[in-house]
């Protein structure tokens, strides 16, 4: 049975109504949906306000801090420097002749007295036998003449002769005596020049390169260099330091600023171009008195013993000197400090553990650790690891103990995987 409506629709009018009606049922579930969006939104939002464990938010990061606390440390002043053998000889020809022989390793040590090389011996063998001969013959002379002068004596006294002819017999004895001196200063000036033929090592060293080979002509006149050798077990490094920072300490030595690093004060550091440390410490032999007035630098040289023959002759290397001490001075880990253009700054944790920034005055580096010289005090903590877990700026944290060796291993296993995952991309 059909029910009969109560109105009567008009022609035209029912088809919008119903159009109308599908729209709504079209949208109400996406009103839906967003309603629920927003009202999970609203607990999220409630329960992160409520913050820690127990209200469902994050727990405060741990970062690793480290505790104020000052101690007296060595301030070490590092300058460029350079090497110098401690003895150095030059090996020069002393005759003219020509080159026979090489008689040493070339890059080996030699000792004092050695046979280097050998010069052609035949003219000064030459000229020593001449000598000798010379020698003998005027040694025969002042025989006869002083026999001479014996047998005019007594005629000279007996007036058998004149006295002039006895002192003329007398001077004649003297003139050969004086003859056979000079032969025998031939002598040994022509053992001198045969010796000199054979070219010895003045000093025990390192020699270098032959500067000369077999069959080179060599003088004395223009003192031909045929070899170096230098002594380099312990070596000499030579350095400056601007006359400016020796007086400015020296004044804050005497205002108490500053105190003498004591024994530590003449040792030295060796450090190569690639940053490694010499195993051997040196020390400070003297501080040149004047000042160079064309750098302004003033020239100091340390000792230090090279057994192993790392240091060479020539080379630059970099000197760290102990020349005083803080008494109080505060280290910090250089990961601790974050330099910048406008200043040093450093996080300090508060008595609510929410971290704030702080500006320091950094002084020189010990090792990998940074001097302050202002800014903190002791007591306090600043965090020298775990920034990045820090995803709110001023956030509480949790400060644990910094522990160097944990905080180097994280660094290269968090690098492991940062690598891993590059080259699987």
């Amino acid at each position: 049975m059909m029910s009969t409506p109560l109105t009567k629709a008009t022609p035209g009018s029912e088809r919008p109504s119903l159009k109308a009606g599908a729209r709504m049922l079209y949208l109400l579930p996406l009103v839906i949906s967003i309603a629920a969006v927003l009202t999970a939104c609203g607990k999220d939002e409630a329960a992160a306000g409520k913050g820690g464990p127990g209200g469902g938010g994050m727990p405060p990061a741990n970062v690793g801090v480290v505790t104020v606390g000052q101690q007296a440390v060595a301030l070490q002043t590092e300058l460029p420097g350079r090497v110098e053998a401690l003895r150095t000889a030059q090996v020069r020809a002393r005759v003219n002749g020509v080159v026979l022989k090489r008689l040493f390793t070339e890059g080996s040590e030699v000792k004092a007295g050695q046979a280097l090389f050998l010069i052609d011996p035949a003219p000064y063998q030459a000229q020593f036998d001449s000598a000798n001969a010379n020698l003998a013959k005027a040694q025969a002379n002042e025989a006869q003449a002083a026999a001479q002068a014996a047998r005019n004596k007594p005629l000279a006294d007996a007036k058998a002769i004149s006295q002039q002819e006895y002192i003329t017999s007398v001077a004649t004895a003297k003139a050969a005596a004086a003859d056979v001196a000079a032969a025998k200063a031939a002598v040994v000036q022509a053992k001198l020049s045969l010796d000199y033929a054979h070219v010895y090592a003045p000093i025990s060293g390192r020699i270098g390169r032959a500067l000369v080979t077999e069959g080179a002509l060599v003088g004395a006149s223009d003192a031909t260099q045929l070899a170096l050798i230098q002594q380099v077990s312990s070596v000499y490094v030579n350095f400056t330091q601007s006359a400016n920072e020796v007086q400015a300490m020296r004044r804050a030595l005497a205002a108490g600023q500053l105190r003498s690093a004591g024994a530590n004060a003449a040792q030295v550091e060796v450090v190569g171009d690639d940053g490694t440390v010499y195993p051997r410490t040196g020390k400070l032999l003297f501080t040149d008195l004047s000042v160079d007035p064309t750098s302004g630098q003033v020239t100091l040289r340390a000792e230090v013993p090279n057994p192993d023959g790392l240091l060479l002759p020539g080379q630059y290397v970099r000197v760290r000197v102990a020349q005083a001490e803080l008494p109080s001075a505060v280290l910090l880990p250089q990961q601790a400090v974050t330099r910048g253009s406008t200043g040093d700054t450093v996080l300090v944790v508060g008595p609510d553990n929410k971290p704030a920034p702080r500006k320091v005055k950094i002084g020189n580096a010990i090792g990998n650790q940074w001097v302050v010289l202002d800014g903190l005090k002791p007591g306090e903590k600043v965090i020298a690891d775990g920034f990045q877990k820090m995803f709110v700026p001023g956030a509480p944290v949790n400060p644990v103990p910094f522990n160097p060796a944990s905080a180097a291993s994280g660094a290269a296993s968090g690098a492991a995987p940062a690598a891993s995952g590059a080259a699987s991309r």
